[in-house]
């Protein structure tokens, strides 16, 4: 890839870290909109240069893990709000504050570089200099006070949507104050070592030759994370599909499969694929896979990981809600239904989940939920068993939704989960995120009765 951007001459210099803090705000404007970090990544990193592109991705993830937090000084910093069509500067400021208050920036280059960024908004809102200026410079005047303040505030306090709060309290009245904590930090780099190419304990030995230090995820058979992220390219035996990034609670679903060679098994609502491939690697030779996603575009994810990891199932567009087409034809043994979800659960990971979800959003998941899993059912063998999952922290998406359709479907018996991870519920488990490493992530087995 040339170190130019396309139509820039020899000449001239290639964008500044000023530019890329323009460009982080104009991507967190575009989150506040509704668009996800991962479709914006994938489509604006070209126009950041590829020093530069860490930093903002750090900038994005970080004001969006503290929206609330940084709202809420907003709220305190300006006489007035500023106005909708004008939130490139509100994002732009917000840059800036996250920069004084959580990364390495120097204070005085912080507030310099994210004033230059608001420069080229000059023509059109010739005041917006000025105002970032001014409010990044009260901040490091009345740091301390302003941050006293809003801590009596517990949206601000825990960096959490009031209605998520609300739901956190509700659902987990021990553990939400440790899970909101989690959700203002860091993810960890979780791996999942190929176990049909090499051990964990063989693949340990090639991060030790690699100076890579790391342990292994509790309860998870091929689970490994890494003490300090890095460049997943860089890791041993990546490109030659030893290995595969995946959290260490999504690996717990082909676990859960109790797979065997011969098996018939769909993998709906399939989409990238991370745990498709770990059902191949467990079972890699006779073992037939069908995976299915509503969404054409990521199927070319599925696709990518299945060749990079020399695998094969499989791979057709499909509605689990709505099953038609030869995939639906046929009689599984064993199906993991990856519903779609409120994805509460690995907020650490996806942080703008706190802009892109609303409360209203719920009661809509839980009623897809309810027909996907009435439709797929029928899919499923006598005999065979049906893995219910979501990366939620909520009942209503969890044991309430199965525990329904238990009430309404003879057929179908608990197989409990007899394990030491997780928190037992009235139907299945549910891990919380942070604990071991991992991801909140429900999962209930169903068998269906002879």
């Amino acid at each position: 890839m040339s170190c130019l951007a396309k139509g820039r001459s020899q000449g001239e210099k290639a964008p500044s870290r000023g530019n890329a803090r323009g460009i982080a705000a104009r991507l967190v404007w575009q989150m506040a909109q509704g668009r996800s970090l991962s479709d914006l990544f994938a489509s604006e990193m070209q126009n950041v240069r590829e020093r530069d592109r860490a930093f903002v991705k750090e900038i994005c993830f970080g004001v969006a893990r503290r929206w609330p937090t940084l709202e809420a000084l907003l709220g305190q910093l300006l006489e007035r709000p500023i106005k909708t069509k004008d939130g490139e500067v509100k994002a732009l400021v917000m840059v800036g504050l996250y920069q004084l208050m959580q990364m390495r920036v120097p204070p005085h280059a912080a507030v310099k570089e994210t004033v230059d960024a608001a420069r080229p908004l000059k023509r059109r809102r010739p005041w917006a200099p000025g105002l970032v200026n001014g409010v990044l410079r009260r901040f490091q005047r009345e740091q301390d006070e302003l941050l006293q303040d809003i801590d009596d505030n517990p949206v601000a306090r825990h960096a959490l949507p009031a209605w998520l709060l609300g739901r956190l309290q509700k659902n987990w009245p021990d553990h939400w104050q440790s899970i909101a904590e989690v959700f203002r930090s860091h993810p960890p780099l979780s791996l999942r070592v190929n176990r049909s190419r090499l051990t964990r304990e063989a693949y340990f030995d090639k991060l030790v030759q690699a100076s890579i230090t790391a342990r292994p995820i509790p309860g998870v058979e091929t689970g490994v994370v890494l003490d300090r992220p890095c460049d997943v390219e860089s890791l041993p035996g990546f490109l030659q599909g030893e290995v595969s990034v995946q959290d260490g609670g999504a690996q717990l679903a082909a676990e859960l499969l109790d797979l065997q060679p011969g098996q018939q098994v769909l993998d709906a609502c399939a989409a990238p694929g991370g745990k498709s491939c770990y059902i191949l690697e467990m079972v890699p030779d006779s073992l037939q896979l069908t995976a299915i996603d509503v969404d054409e575009t990521r199927l070319e994810r599925i696709n990518e990981n299945l060749e990079r990891l020399g695998l094969q199932a499989t791979v057709c567009q499909g509605d689990a809600a709505h099953p038609e087409g030869a995939w639906s034809e046929a009689g599984y043994d064993r199906i993991l239904l990856d519903v779609p979800c409120s994805a509460t659960g690995v907020i650490r990971r996806h942080p703008d989940i706190k802009l892109l979800r609303r409360d209203e959003d719920i009661d809509g998941l839980v009623k897809l939920q309810g027909e996907i899993l009435d439709a797929i059912w029928p899919l499923l063998k006598p005999g065979g068993m049906l893995l219910y999952a979501t990366c939620s922290l909520l009942a209503e998406e969890n044991e309430q939704q199965v525990s329904r359709f238990m009430d309404l479907q003879q057929d179908a018996r608990e197989r409990p989960i007899m394990t030491e991870w997780g928190h037992p519920r009235t139907v299945g488990r549910q891990t919380l995120p942070g604990e071991g490493t991992m991801d909140g992530f429900y999962y209930a087995r169903l068998e269906k009765t002879e």
